[in-house]
């Protein structure tokens, strides 16, 4: 008996059901970026990743030799972006005071724009041993702390903000900004970046009225 030919309606319905080889590893980046997210890099295996996947773990080193790779492509990679990101915004800034607001409201925007890959680095830091993956995300954590410390002492010295310890300062803004991916909602009242707007302005102004004269 002839077999009949596909129609172009049935090859289309059929390719839809195909994984597409050249989106596969951007698949395997999106389920390793969650789960890093969630569990942090040693509490996630290649193994989840490769089971989340539905692929052999053969098919996962196919595309990536090891866990490493795969977290240097989500998190150094990220952070590399969100330091280039922050650092082209606050030379564009103004003034001093402008610098440290853009420092702060681009981060928020970079957290929308994948805040799994953002916890994930966050995640980094409480790594129980030191590894490879651990010491490069410092590393880019402290090149990104420091050209915040460094809006602070400018503005400090532009005499926009009163003097105080630049590093304590710099990690109030960043602890405040680093939580926010642990409690808000994307779908929520407020975007991200209406939330930092709002931490900006009790950070600067205060929360105290002021009493009139």
């Amino acid at each position: 008996m002839a077999t009949r030919r596909p129609t172009e309606d049935t090859a289309a319905a059929t390719e839809g059901f195909r994984p597409r080889v050249d989106n596969r590893p951007e698949q395997i980046i999106g389920i390793a970026c969650r789960l890093f997210a969630k569990r942090g890099y040693e509490g996630t295996s290649l193994r989840d990743i490769a089971e989340e996947a539905q692929i052999t773990k053969a098919a996962l080193y196919y595309h990536f030799p090891n866990k490493e790779a795969l977290y240097h492509r989500i998190v150094l990679d990220s952070l590399r972006a969100l330091i280039d990101s922050v650092r082209a915004a606050v030379d564009a800034a103004p003034t001093p005071l402008e610098k440290v607001r853009q420092y702060m409201l681009v981060s928020a925007d970079f957290m929308d724009a994948d805040r799994d890959s953002w916890m994930a680095g966050s995640n980094a830091f409480w790594m129980g041993a030191e590894s490879e993956p651990r010491t490069l995300t410092i590393a880019l954590r402290n090149e990104y702390e420091t050209l915040l410390r460094s809006c602070i002492a400018d503005a400090i010295n532009a005499g926009e903000f009163r003097p105080s310890n630049i590093a304590l300062t710099g990690r109030f803004l960043l602890s405040a900004l680093n939580q926010i991916s642990r409690w808000h909602n994307p779908k929520g009242v407020l975007s991200t970046r209406e939330v930092v707007e709002q931490y900006l302005d009790m950070a600067l102004h205060g929360l105290q009225v002021q009493a009139k004269a």
